[in-house]
């Protein structure tokens, strides 16, 4: 029998089938509506197959607190449709199989950890800029999650000079995403970044917020690895432009590595969350998800 994996997203849900070494046998991608009518087609595409266990990178805010009446709840997302859902709950009941919970970004850091760019580093920090921005953090193979699962993508950041842009976040104004998400660089232009020239300004601007914020999570988590993702970094531009920043930024005060090797490129090919959905399902389950003894 197999494993099945979702990676849960606002936009879309990836399903799919696989085998604990982390090979998809089947996976089918399928348009996030509303929750009704989503988890429908999910159990539809898992009914073909008899899996074992399921593992779930989702999109969120959603409570990852064991403890909690609400453990497995989609939180104050802007999805409105979502809002309050229990996912993991919705997931039990229709499959009746054990579900293993985690965030989207945690799990494709953990997908690169394991089969990806990250493999051999015993930490690394995963950052997806896309719609938002969020990132997820793994040590010795454990994902970390904290009282309640961080929210990277809302730090502040310092706005670059030349920036006039009134921040797109509804919460924060001028955090991260607020500033180099997609949805920012959609509201900057009113048209989506794949649009835009590489010599555009706004590549300069984001690479500016990116480098801030990696300086930030250096500091804080010293990563061996930094994995930059989603839909805004397929401007292959802001990887040196952003490597050239973080270490102007950082000025020599931490040894960082090479940092063609430090900050990189996924290398699962769009894979990394799904992949990483099923590196979730652990081989031991008592072990899963205990809070690291390294914070």
């Amino acid at each position: 029998m197999y494993n099945g994996a979702i990676e849960a997203g606002g936009t879309k849900f990836v399903c799919a089938i696989g085998t604990p070494s982390g090979e998809i046998v089947d996976k089918v991608t399928l348009p996030t509506t509303g929750p009704e009518e989503t988890l429908q087609k999910v159990v539809d595409f898992f009914a073909a197959y008899q899996i074992n266990r399921l593992g779930v990178g989702s999109f969120g805010p959603i409570d990852l607190n064991k403890d909690s009446n609400t453990y497995g709840t989609i939180l104050n997302t802007p999805k409105q449709l979502w809002k309050g859902y229990d996912l993991l709950g919705a997931l039990q009941r229709e499959l009746s199989v054990p579900v293993y919970l985690d965030t989207d970004v945690n799990a494709a850091a953990l997908g690169e950890y394991r089969w990806g760019a990250a493999q051999g580093a015993r930490s690394v920090l995963y950052i997806t800029v896309g719609t938002g921005i969020g990132a997820g953090f793994v040590k010795d193979g454990r994902t970390f999650i904290g009282r309640q699962h961080p929210e990277m993508g809302h730090i502040k950041v310092e706005q670059h000079p030349e920036d006039r842009f009134t921040a797109s976040c509804p919460y924060h104004g001028n955090c991260l995403e607020g500033l180099a998400s997609g949805t920012a660089i959609h509201d900057r232009y009113g048209r989506a970044g794949t649009s835009l020239p590489e010599n555009d300004p706004v590549w300069e601007m984001t690479a500016y917020y990116l480098a801030q914020a990696i300086v930030n999570y250096s500091l804080v988590l010293a990563p061996e690895q930094i994995i930059l993702g989603g839909g805004v970094m397929k401007q292959e531009r802001l990887y040196e432009l952003i490597r050239n920043k973080v270490s102007t930024a950082m000025n020599g005060y931490m040894d960082l590595p090479v940092l063609e090797e430090y900050i990189t490129a996924p290398a699962l090919l769009d894979e990394q969350g799904i992949k990483g959905a099923l590196a979730l399902i652990p081989a031991d389950t008592d072990k899963y998800q205990k809070v690291p003894d390294f914070l």
